[in-house]
Parts: structure tokens; sequence; C-alpha cells
């Protein structure tokens, strides 16, 4: 029987019905309610109590936090209002009589979501299971099944092996799974829930050679039990990478209680090619939507004429928005020895990131890669003063959340109260990150309130290098003096600038002695032949000594 046949009629591709088919079990459970009402799935919702957003009819909303019986029921009494088709609750819901009737009289299914599966997690798995097309008439298909549609060529592969699957990308990252993951170990539970193989499994896999072999063959490798840690083992497992020519797009990976029988290995060998045309349709699909996602994004950061109309197609037009911006920190140790395709992987890598984590803050957000930089527009809530500090607590758990395996360095612009102020925003956001690359301030987030007399000085460097400017007047002569007698004039200059004229502290910061620190400083005044009383003086070797190009020999 062909994975066609296996599969038979194409089921309904947006339903709630549908949701809970293929994520029941596993990560979510129907609580209370009917989860076959006719319609489709219009979008996912995150639930938002400071703006509540206007939904679009048959949402499912995503009830972070709240887990009140009064809250829950009032949350669905207005859901009911809007037509949403389901509210998702953190498990085990609390179905009191109240939440109950609620929810019957609101016509909104109740689900649970499994704990220790992320939101953002649940978020991304339900993004990709309906955002595969609308209906199921679909004019694109491959074989049989609608194109792109992981989660149906999953189930349809866990008939043909009588095995819950799993479909993965090259990186162990969980794209699509079938049913009847319950019927495996918890190692596969664990893998699902945090949409990642562990750690420790990958690392047993890795010195197992199991995916050396997988690499390096097109032929199903059977994978005997290990350890779970726990004094038990796993199921047995049966894998096979995914191939588009030369290219290893993934694997898949089946919980078998035995080796395959040779007509199985002969389905999952002809499965996977057919996952890899799915694999290639949603990769295809996902750069023209990221494309036309950036190309609008664009225009609406470079205000121009089509900025309007731009961010009315993001849904972000007529209201304050806050701009902010992600890159990757390039010059760090970590891309001494990179190429340029691994900075370009870990670029779309920490985009993608960054795009998901508006998600799950703001679900109105929009983020796309416009060159180096990603950039986010997020819809201001609460007051205006307060927007910019709300903006760094957002950057700050996107770090956290990323640690050092992505390092990025992040910026907040001025909110922008309305369209001529985006494109100024934008502009603020990418000289905040010029500063933080220039990596003399070690820090990861910046505020353009914050660093603007920064961000003037990196662009005074930048004329001062397009003319060649070169030291002049004083600071010449002290540059000329130092060269010949090694005198460490500029240096007593800088260091007694940065101390505020306190000797002592000027003197310690260099390493010497406060009386050899006068000495010196006098005879910055004599060489220089200026008057270091004079502010308007300072001022301007203040600024020559930050903007120049400065070579003085060190101290011997």
């Amino acid at each position: 029987m062909t994975l066609v046949q296996q599969a038979g009629v194409a089921r309904p591709r947006a339903s709630l019905g549908r949701v809970v088919d293929d994520l029941g079990a596993t990560l979510l459970e129907l609580a209370h309610g009917d989860p076959h009402r006719p319609g489709e799935i219009s979008a996912v919702v995150f639930h938002d109590p400071l703006d509540q957003p206007v939904l679009p009819p048959h949402a499912l909303v995503l009830g972070v936090g709240v887990d009140a019986p009064g809250h829950i029921a009032a949350l669905l009494r207005t859901l009911g209002h809007q037509n949403a088709a389901a509210l998702v609750l953190r498990a085990p819901v609390p179905l009191t009589d109240e939440v109950r009737a609620a929810a019957d009289e609101a016509a909104v299914a109740v689900l649970g979501l499994r704990r220790g599966a992320p939101w953002g997690h649940l978020s991304e798995m339900l993004r990709s299971l309906l955002a595969r097309g609308a209906g199921v008439e679909s004019a694109e298909s491959l074989g049989g099944l609608p194109a792109g549609d992981l989660f149906a060529v999953a189930n349809a592969i866990a008939a043909l092996l009588d095995a819950p699957i799993t479909i993965e990308d090259r990186n162990s990252r969980v794209l699509a799974f079938s049913g009847r993951q319950d019927e495996a170990d918890p190692s596969r539970v664990e893998t699902i829930l945090g949409r990642q193989v562990p750690e420790r499994y990958a690392r047993m896999l890795h010195e197992g050679g199991v995916f050396r072999d997988l690499l390096r063959s097109d032929q199903p490798v059977f994978i005997e039990p290990i350890s779970d840690g726990m004094g038990g083992f796993t199921l047995p497992r049966v894998a096979i990478s995914v191939r588009a020519g030369d290219e290893v797009l993934g694997s898949i990976w089946a919980a078998v209680p035995a080796r395959l029988s040779d007509e199985r290995n002969e389905a999952l060998r002809e499965s996977a090619k057919l996952v890899a045309l799915h694999m290639l349709r949603v990769r295809a699909g996902a750069d023209v939507q990221r494309r036309v996602r950036a190309d609008l994004l664009s225009t609406a950061l470079e205000g121009g004429v089509g900025a309007g109309e731009a961010l009315e197609r993001l849904g972000l037009s007529s209201q304050p928005l806050l701009v902010l911006g992600v890159a990757l920190d390039e010059r760090g140790p970590h891309y001494d020895n990179a190429d340029s395709a691994a900075v370009v992987h870990d670029r779309q890598r920490l985009s993608d990131a960054f795009a998901l984590h508006l998600s799950a803050i703001h679900p109105r957000s929009a983020a796309a890669a416009i060159g180096a930089v990603t950039y986010g527009l997020v819809p201001m809530t609460g007051a205006a003063e307060t927007a910019e500090t709300r903006a760094v607590g957002i950057l700050q758990d996107f770090l956290d959340r990323v640690g050092d395996r992505l390092p990025p360095i992040t910026a907040v612009g001025p909110v922008a109260l309305d369209l001529s102020d985006v494109a100024h925003s934008r502009s603020c956001v990418d000289r905040v990150l010029r500063v933080l690359r220039d990596r003399r301030l070690h820090r990861r987030i910046g505020r353009f309130d914050e660093m603007q007399g920064e961000a003037l000085i990196s662009e005074l460097r930048d004329l001062a290098g397009a003319r060649s400017e070169e030291p002049t007047g004083a600071l010449a002569r002290l540059i000329a003096y130092d060269r010949r007698h090694r005198g460490n004039l500029v240096q007593t200059l800088r260091a007694w600038l940065d101390a505020f004229g306190d000797v002592v502290m000027a003197a310690e910061s260099v390493g010497v002695h406060q009386n050899t620190f006068r000495y010196r400083f006098r005879r910055v005044a004599e060489v220089g032949q200026c008057d270091l009383s004079d502010p308007d003086q300072r001022f301007a070797m203040m600024v020559q000594l930050q903007v120049l190009r400065v070579d003085s020999p060190p101290d011997p």
C-alpha cells in the first residue's frame, strides 16, 4: 500500500478538530466543548489583558497566565461575543461549574496545554499547522497530500509503519509529529514538548555514530535502545535522512518495538522522498512569505510614499509603534574564524528567534531581516512615558532566552507616534547599533535617548575619516613630542580630562606617582602651548582625542 493510499482523503486543514487530532495527547487536551464545530481557524492570538485585540472570527486564543476560574469565565464570555473558536489554558484547567457554563454559553471550546510545553512552542506549532492553506480543495498537492502539510505526512507515515513518527530538521528540531505519541517513551514526549531532541540523547546519538550514519546513507538506520538515565531504556528507533539531491534537509524518526520488515523499510525510503518534496515546499513558501514581509517592513521603515499602505497591510496603521533592532555581534571571538555561510546562517536563526519572540509578546507585531539587522515593529501598550522602558524589558527577555549561542546586540528607538516618526525611529535604532558594534561600550541593549552622544561621536569619526583629518594645533605638538622623547604627554592629557582634573585619580589610572603626573601635566601646557583652564580649549582637545586617530608611543 502506498503512502497516498494509506493517507486516504485529505482531512480538513485548519479546523479545530484538526488541531486537536494532530496536537492532542502530546501537547493539547480537550478540556470542555465541541472541537468539531464547522469553520476554519482564522488566526492564533495571544490574549493580552492590557491591550485586548479585536479578534477575527473563529480565532484560537492563547490565554497565557489566565488561571482563576472567575477570570476564565469572563474571558470566555468576551470571546463568545467575538465568535472565537477555542481558548487554550495551561493544564490542568479549573473546570468549575461557572467555567463550564460560560464555555457552553459562548460556544467556545476549552483546551489545556500540557505542563512543560512553552507557549511560544505551541504558537509556532499551531501556525505551522494552520498556515498550509485555507481549505481541502487545495489545487496544490504532493503525493495526494496538501503541499507542505508535514503533519498530514507524518500521520500517513505512522499509519504505514504502525509507529509514532517525528519529522525533524538538520538540527534535530521537531517540524511535525504524528498521533499515537503516547505509545512511545518519555524521551519522545520530552522531545515534542521541547520541540528539540534533549541534549543528553543527542549527545549519545552523536557518540554512537547515528548522525554520521544518517548523513552518509539514504537507507534506514536502526538504533538500539539507549539508557534513559533513570534505570530504564528507550524504545528502539528507525531513522532515515531526508534528502534533496546532495543536501540533507532533515530526518524521519519512528519509535518501534523491533526492526522493521523489508516492506516497511522500503515504505520508509519512499516516504523520505515525499517528505523531501514537502519540506522544499515549506521552505519555498517560508522564503516567499519572509521576502514579502521584509519588503513591507522595509517600505514602512523608510517612510516613503508607500509607507502608510505597507503599515496597513502589516496591520499596524493608525497606532503608536515601538521600533526595535537586533543584529548579530559579529566582532566577538565566536566569529573570529567563522566563514560567511556560518554568519549568514546564524543571522537567519537570530532573526527567526526574534520574530517568534515578538509574536509571543504581541500578536500584531511584525519582524523581518533587512540586511544584517532584524527590525521589529511592536504596537505600544500603556503610557508613552514608560514605553521604551518596557521595550528594553522585551529585549532583555530575548537576550536571556538566546544566551551566548547567538550573541546579539539590540536597540530601542523613540516611540513612533505617527507615520512620519517611524523612519526617524528606525534611523535612531541604526545609530545605536553602530555604537554597540564599535564595542567601546560593554553592553548588549541601547536606547537612543541614552546614547545620542556616543552616536554623534561615531558619526564625527566617519566624517573625519572621510576627510582624512589629522590632529593639528596643541594635540599635534604633543604627539610629535611623544614620538621624539616618549614623554607620554598625550596619555597624561587624556587621563586628566577623563578624571575631570582630579590629579590623584588620573595618576592612579596611568600608574605613576602624583608628583610625576603633575610634572608631566605642566609639560602638556608648555609643549602644547595651550591653556587648559580655558573651557573652549579643553573641549576642543576632548573632541580631537575622541574623534581623531591619535597614535602616541606607550610608556617604556
